[in-house]
């Protein structure tokens, strides 16, 4: 990727959209673990991410598909709410000890390189989120205005915006999701 991206230079658009057990995981779990016993794969994108985080244009974590992933406030978050669209977007922005160890820290990433990923209809996957929830955790995650149970640890105006499981489902849906969120970006 970085041969790519000295190849091509500022043109090159290098863009990640793992699911949440490959990123946020990472926060509880973290590979094998020191017993073994983890399922290997858990938090494995943080290095990759981390090792490219200076090319790295856009990461839009699939907040979709999910199971139940613990937050920062320690609490586990379903998806399909506002909550859980903060509270991963929060642990991207605001950086996580990578398994509890406080030596090992997964650091914020820039808001203008985050977007957050979610269905764009309830047909296109688990996870759908209701365009009122998804303005709700824009409103909290950019303005800090908005907030649910769940409190970010910073106010991000810059949050690069949302990335949506897909064009095709939108449009299956009468455009419910471009409708809703050009706008909201000031398109």
């Amino acid at each position: 990727m970085k041969s790519l991206k000295a190849k091509y230079g500022s043109d090159f658009v290098l863009t990640m959209a793992p699911e949440t057990f490959f990123v946020q995981l990472g926060y509880q779990f973290y590979g094998s673990g020191a017993s073994g016993g983890q399922d290997p794969r858990s938090g494995a994108y943080l290095p990759v991410i981390h090792a490219l985080r200076d090319d790295l244009t856009l990461l839009h974590v699939q907040d979709y598909n999910s199971g139940p992933i613990m937050g920062l406030d320690n609490q586990f978050h379903t998806m399909g709410n506002a909550d859980f669209h903060v509270a991963m977007t929060d642990m991207l922005l605001s950086g996580f000890p990578v398994a509890g160890d406080t030596n090992n820290v997964f650091p914020a990433l820039d808001p203008s390189q985050v977007a957050i990923g979610l269905p764009a209809s309830a047909n296109a996957g688990n996870g759908h989120t209701t365009p009122g929830d998804v303005t709700k955790a824009l409103n909290c995650l950019t303005k800090k205005s908005d907030c649910g149970g769940y409190e970010p640890h910073g106010s991000w105006p810059a949050l690069r915006g949302l990335m949506a499981w897909s064009i095709n489902w939108d449009g299956f849906n009468g455009g419910e999701f471009s409708k809703n969120f050009d706008t909201y970006y000031g398109r």
